[in-house]
Order: structure tokens, then sequence, then C-alpha cells
């Protein structure tokens, strides 16, 4: 019986110093400790600790799906002035979507904080795509609560927000119909498009082209094929323009 006491609290410990390490990780302290667990609580956890006041993390988790849908939606809104309802709206839905906040979770080693039950934990629970990314909402949701909506945007400029300026999620953007959209609407001239370079053997093409105001160049972008290397360089077209009116 003392052996088994002495592995549970070895476990405990090490589990708290997972929570630290985490924290640490972050740059943020939860003060509601309770919370911050809660967040990494499923219910089978629960449903094998009913002698104990433990809870799940679904409430939390509907709570954060909430919270990052909002911060998510105001951080685009004002990155991209020239989007439409719909552009947006596709955007975030791929930034919130399950295998992007699974990447989010993984890169936190979230799966290592997670409290199972046995049945779940041998079934490969901490690498389920679905868990993970109910755990990543939840713990927006917790510290939301913990420290507000503010040190959820301080959050998400750290682990979220890079990805999206990167382009992580340009596959889903239309890059070229901002750009039309812009020139149209300050009425500045016309834009044209031209392959300046195709490189390699034909099975593996990279293309080069280029993007220009009025004969003057704005971007230039590589790709697979002549459309993606436009949508790069209309990428680039708009962050040069965009710089130039903040």
């Amino acid at each position: 019986m003392r052996r088994n006491n002495n592995e549970k609290d070895l476990n405990n410990r090490a589990k708290e110093n997972l929570f630290k390490g985490f924290q640490n990780t972050i740059g943020i302290t939860i003060e509601n400790e309770k919370l911050l667990k809660q967040a990494f609580t499923h219910s089978s956890y629960v449903n094998e600790h009913r002698k104990k006041p433990f809870e799940d993390n679904e409430r939390l988790e509907f709570l954060g799906d909430a919270v990052l849908e909002l911060t998510v939606s105001q951080f685009l809104y004002k990155k991209y002035p020239t989007m439409t309802e719909g552009e947006l709206t596709k955007l975030r839905a791929a930034i919130v979507c399950e295998p992007s906040l699974v990447s989010f979770a993984n890169e936190l080693n979230f799966g290592k904080l997670v409290l199972l039950g046995k049945g779940e934990e041998m079934t490969g629970g901490r690498e389920r795509p679905a868990l993970l990314a109910d755990v990543f909402e939840a713990f927006i949701g917790a510290l939301y609560l913990d420290q507000g909506i503010e040190t959820v945007i301080k959050f998400l400029e750290k682990i979220v927000f890079p990805k999206i300026n990167a382009g992580a999620f340009s596959h889903v953007m239309d890059y070229k119909s901002q750009l039309q959209e812009l020139i149209q609407r300050d009425g500045t001239g016309a834009i044209e498009y031209r392959v300046l370079q195709e490189i390699g053997p034909a099975h593996n093409k990279e293309f080069v082209s280029k993007v220009s105001l009025n004969g003057k160049e704005l971007g230039v972008g590589t790709g697979k094929s002549k459309k993606e290397a436009e949508q790069h360089a209309a990428q680039m077209a708009l962050d040069i323009l965009r710089e130039k009116t903040t």
C-alpha cells in the first residue's frame, strides 16, 4: 500500500513539474490552479475518480471555442482590411479547425499534460486529434476566465498569430483578389502579372512571377504553378502596400 502511495506521490509531483514547465514555456502563470488542471482533465479521468471533486474540461472547451473565434476574428479583421466577409470566414475556419488546433496543442506538448482515465490512456488518448483540439480550446477558456481576453491575445500572439503572418493558411486565401480590390478601391491604376522564370525540368518546374502596378514592380513570388507564383507575388505586393499606409 505504501509503495502505491509513493508511486502516486511521484506521479503527482511529475505532473506538477510539467504544469510549471508549461507555464514557463508560454510565459504566463495561471493564478487559479484549479482552472488550469480542469482544462486538461478528460471526462474519463473524472469517471475513474468519482470520490474526488474533479471537473472535466467540457464546459471550458465550450467557452474557449467562442473566445478563440472572437480573438482570431478580431486579428483577421484588423490584418486584412480588404477581405470580404466570406474570405474572412473561410480563413478563420482554417485556423480554428481540428487539424490546426491539434498542431498548436502538439507544439506545446499538451498530450503530456492531459489527465486521462486508464482505458483512454491505453487506447492512445494522448494522441487522439479530437481530444487534443478540445484541450486546446479548454485551455483558452481557462486562460480567459483566469486573466481576461488580453492575456488570451498575448498567448495567441506567441502560438497562433505568427503562423498566420508566415502564410501557414495561405492555401485558403486569394491574395490576387485582395490586391485587385485594393487597387480598384484606391483608383491607382492597373495591375499586371508576368512570368519571369521557369526553373527545373518539366515534371518539377518552379515558376517565378512578378506583379506590377502601372509598370512598377510591386512583388515577386515563386510556386509550383503560375497561379501559385502569382498568388505569392500578390501577397508580397499587399504587404508592401499595407506598410505604406500604416
